[in-house]
């Protein structure tokens, strides 16, 4: 079953070279029962890592049914590990965290058995150990003896070729230690192969075959009986060694088991998950509510602006430079209802235009009185403006020609002025002027620097001769048919103006002309930069809480160090210890990622109730969020989970 040939292994202590073996070879037939037997330091506890595929010679081979298996990976030897042989060590080497039934099922972990022989199996041997009244106790609430016979049903579970039992009754008191002995004889008299390694004679003596070691050689190896029980039936090893049956892929049931560990050790260490956990949960929050002011504010920006129509040119007064100074534009250029009709007639696609005069003006009604800001306006500036009266009526152009002395108020100076009262058809002045309210004006809503329903509207030429006395405007709009044609109107507006006005070259920039669509643009654009920036600086504080999970991950690593050496045992892969710290490390984030997404969504929620500010949550922004907080679990977990995975199986086990 198992040959060695001149195996050689030494191990180097500071500057010093310890020959653990030198140059041993010998030969275990299938259904022996041997026992390896030296002193302290004699090179067995080696010589049984080698035979149990944990480690590998300096020199020498190893042959497994005829199959030369010295040189193979880890995976591969895992595989071996987890077929070939069963582990029984001295430590008991249990999961403090899981039950009877649990430990022993743990090697099917690793293999390609079905879930649902799982329990079933777990829960014969169990019973064929005399445990059957123990199967859901942790190794905590078991005496030395019965976590002992868990170890053997442990590995039993798979079916091994081989037991391999190292110092199986040190740590038991001489009749545990006989129960644990008269188990290995009847596994022997059942065809299985058992290696026993002791230093204690009377547990030697109990074995067919005796190989003594000695300063890492073989000085002995004597039979105690002259009868050898074979196995009564023949292993066909050529399955053991095909790629295809080696090849193993990440199942459910493996992430089922590893989410369950990781739950075990989230419990088992509450307030140290807890703290990795926020650390990942005032992220995300912040992250989801960022975000959410920030694309609050762009859908404000976005729908104010729309409210001005994307259509839409605004055309301006400028400034001039006399001497190095900038003078008053209107003292160069002065816009004139004339230039808003010739730029209705002739340039193409003009759908509308508005002209429009304002200022700040006192606004009385009884003993109450409000500066607020007046527009003088022609009768398209509902539509041009998107501000069609909520209530009332807007002026007609007779009106505005007669310069009658009727306006339309904005909902702040209604409250204002009028309170609750019913205010159409009220009468109140204007810079001590009579006008007659006739309409209400849209909410066109505020923000912190200008409130736009602090407005009154009036016809233009009231507001020209009676209010402002101007004879000049102050903007016209012009509102275009279509948004592709802006671009070639505003040249022809331009070269209009600069004809009108007969400017010199100097004079160009006495007016500008502002597209709106360009302006929309550009603030959603900032809007937008600022939604990413403060989303940007919330992430760091998931980047920080990651940090936290990767320094835990490490000390998982450190004081589970027996554990993975004992998952190594018996039969997992680098892989799947990698995978089980990945799936630690993304159930906290995954934990603290979902309680984030719900504080992020109240607190979004209550500033928007007490500070009315608004705010939008996206289901794209808390995807975005959830899957950054599980990609900093990977991401931080992965150095943990690969120093847990690169970790040799012999320093794990002897680890205290």
């Amino acid at each position: 079953m198992i040959e060695t040939f001149e195996l050689r292994k030494t191990y180097r202590i500071g500057d010093v070279d310890i020959h653990a073996l030198r140059g041993v070879s010998l030969r275990i037939e299938q259904g022996e029962f041997v026992s390896i037997m030296g002193a302290s330091g004699s090179g067995k506890s080696t010589l049984m890592h080698l035979l149990g595929f944990l480690d590998t010679p300096d020199e020498g081979s190893i042959r497994l049914f005829g199959q030369d298996v010295t040189g193979l990976k880890e995976d591969e030897r895992a595989f071996i590990r987890n077929k070939v042989i069963g582990f029984v060590f001295q430590q008991f080497n249990l999961l403090n965290r899981s039950t009877a039934i649990e430990n022993v099922a743990l090697p099917l972990l690793y293999s390609k058995r079905d879930t649902s022989e799982v329990r079933g199996k777990a829960v014969q041997l169990l019973e064929k150990v005399g445990l059957s009244e123990r199967l859901r106790h942790r190794p905590n609430q078991l005496s030395g003896g019965q976590q002992q016979r868990v170890a053997i049903a442990r590995a039993l579970v798979n079916d091994p070729l081989v037991i391999l039992a190292d110092e199986p009754t040190g740590n038991l008191d001489s009749a545990a230690g006989e129960e644990i002995l008269s188990i290995f004889k009847k596994l022997h008299q059942d065809g299985m192969t058992v290696i026993l390694v002791t230093h204690d004679e009377e547990i030697g003596r109990s074995a067919e075959r005796i190989i003594r070691v000695h300063d890492g050689k073989i000085v002995g190896d004597t039979p105690a009986k002259k009868t050898v029980l074979r196995s009564k039936s023949p292993f066909d090893s050529s399955a053991l060694f095909s790629p295809l049956a080696q090849k193993k892929s990440y199942t459910v049931k493996e992430f089922r088991e590893h989410l369950n560990q990781a739950f075990r050790m989230i419990r088992s260490n509450k307030m140290r998950s807890i703290l990795s956990m926020l650390g990942v949960l005032i992220g995300v929050a912040c992250v989801i509510t960022m975000l959410a002011l920030g694309r609050g504010a762009q859908a404000s920006v976005t729908a104010q602006l729309a409210r001005l129509g994307s259509n839409l040119l605004s055309i301006r007064p400028g400034s001039v430079k006399v001497h190095g100074a900038f003078q008053d534009a209107a003292a160069a250029t002065r816009l004139t209802i004339e230039d808003m009709r010739a730029i209705q007639e002739t340039v193409p696609g003009v759908k509308r235009s508005v002209s429009q005069v304002t200022g700040q003006a006192q606004a009385v009604y009884g003993n109450r009185n409000w500066n607020t800001a007046v527009v003088g306006a022609t009768k398209d500036y509902p539509n041009v403006r998107n501000a069609v009266p909520v209530l009332g009526r807007f002026f007609t152009e007779e009106e505005d020609q007669t310069r009658k002395r009727v306006a339309l108020i904005g909902q702040t100076v209604a409250r204002e002025l009028f309170g609750d009262k019913n205010f159409l058809g009220e009468t109140f002045k204007i810079n001590r002027i009579n006008f007659q309210v006739i309409g209400l004006l849209p909410s066109q809503g505020s923000n912190p620097f200008h409130d736009q329903d602090d407005i009154v509207v009036i016809p233009l030429q009231t507001a020209m001769k009676r209010v402002f006395g101007k004879d000049y405007l102050d903007q016209i709009d012009v509102e275009m048919e279509d948004e592709n044609e802006i671009a070639a109107a505003i040249p022809e507006i331009e070269k209009m103006i600069i004809r009108r006005h007969k400017l010199r070259p100097d004079q160009y920039e006495t007016f500008n002309i502002r597209n709106n669509a360009t302006v929309q643009e550009a603030l959603s654009n900032s809007t937008r930069v600022f939604s990413i920036l403060l989303g940007s600086v919330a992430a760091i504080s998931l980047v920080v809480g990651g940090i936290g999970i990767m320094n835990i991950m490490l000390v998982s690593v450190t004081e589970r160090t027996r554990e993975i050496g004992l998952r190594k045992a018996i039969g997992a892969a680098p892989r799947d210890i990698m995978a089980q710290f990945l799936v630690e490390s993304v159930a906290i984030t995954f934990i603290g990622g979902t309680a984030g997404v719900i504080l992020g969504a109240s607190l979004s929620g209550l500033i928007s109730l007490l500070a009315d500010w608004k705010t939008i949550i996206e289901l794209k922004s808390i995807l975005l969020a959830f899957l950054f907080s599980v990609g900093v679990g990977i991401g931080f977990g992965l150095w943990p989970a690969r120093k847990a995975a690169r970790m040799d199986p012999i320093t794990s086990l002897r680890y205290e």
